[in-house]
């Protein structure tokens, strides 16, 4: 019955996934119909059409939906590895910790930074924001752990350091100046401008390996959910496979941060709605739930990007604007 119950789900999110990407790829201040899309994939399209979807929509595309896959995963990791349906990366810090890495690079480059470096320089600020939440992770289960990893207390130093780190940031946004200002708040609030192919030769590939290695992990997953003495009687090691699992999600949220900025909530509603749908076993629900956020983040880009033309709104703001009510609905909810 699950598992009738999964793939019709499965079906429905790939319907929806696609009349998204049509949405995403037609909708623009430079219209594309269904059929011209078609048409240009078949080689026949105008030479501008090729340049709106080949150089500019589908690498930006393939960027969004990277980016959903891998916070979405690394929420539901978070969750499972916590035992809590409100944890995400975006409120434990690891996302804040990859933003403030971020910031402080923007802050401190040289005027001649991006002459010096040539094509290297696009790939400096996302090194230095997984860097960050790499430190920002180690800094948690470091605090959360002495002997083994306590899944309670990781979450609340997570979110005690997350408050730091985001006061940390406001105050590097005021210390600097209007342009500074602007281009910081922008990326901390989630964007996928300028995601270009560049960004996408690397995250794709990326993004699709950690997944995949999550995935062929979902026994473990389960056994994780268990109780501390089913796990053991399992014989599943749990202090090192809760560490294997917080170091993919610091690859899975640092990376998607460091390439679309600090976009919040993807994943907490994602796996919940998924939980809600198709259970609790990892092996359905991590692959509705990458389905549903690919949907959210195509959509919301989408509506970000033509709303309020030639004005271009960051994508985390729109995610937000669903997602703290949604967030407040779970809070409501908890036991």
């Amino acid at each position: 019955m699950r598992k009738r119950n999964f793939v019709k789900v499965l079906f429905i999110l790939i319907f929806m996934f696609l009349i998204a990407i049509i949405l995403y790829l037609s909708w623009g201040s430079y219209k594309i119909t269904p059929g011209d899309i078609i048409r240009t994939f078949l080689g026949h399209g105008t030479k501008m059409q090729k340049t709106a979807l080949f150089s500019i929509r589908i690498p930006r595309m393939l960027v969004g939906i990277s980016v959903a896959v891998s916070l979405s995963t690394a929420g539901a990791l978070l969750q499972t590895i916590t035992k809590n349906e409100l944890a995400d990366s975006g409120i434990t810090g690891i996302n804040a910790g990859a933003a403030v890495a971020a910031v402080v690079f923007i802050s401190f480059i040289t005027t001649d930074y991006y002459s010096e470096l040539g094509q290297l320089s696009i790939y400096m600020l996302p090194f230095m924001a997984i860097i960050g939440a790499g430190i920002s992770a180690l800094f948690i289960y470091l605090l959360s752990s002495r002997d083994r990893i306590r899944p309670k207390r990781l979450l609340l130093v997570g979110l005690g350091l997350n408050a730091g780190l985001n006061a940390f940031l406001t105050f590097f946004m005021f210390k600097g100046g209007v342009g500074e200002y602007n281009r910081i708040l922008t990326w901390t609030s989630g964007s996928l401008w300028g995601a270009g192919l560049s960004y996408a030769k690397i995250i794709v590939p990326v993004s699709a390996v950690l997944f995949i290695t999550v995935l062929l992990h979902h026994k473990k997953l389960d056994v994780l959910m268990l109780s501390e003495e089913h796990g053991t009687a399992l014989g599943l090691n749990l202090n090192k496979e809760r560490r294997k699992f917080l170091l993919l999600t610091v690859l899975m949220a640092g990376g998607a941060t460091a390439f679309a900025g600090n976009i919040g909530f993807l994943g907490l509603i994602s796996p919940h709605i998924a939980r809600r749908l198709v259970g609790h076993y990892h092996r359905h629900y991590l692959i509705i739930s990458a389905l549903i956020s690919g949907v959210i983040v195509l959509v919301a880009d989408a509506v970000s990007r033509n709303l309020f033309s030639p004005i271009e709104i960051p994508v985390g703001i729109t995610i937000s604007i669903f997602g703290v009510p949604y967030f407040i609905y779970l809070m409501t909810k908890e036991n």
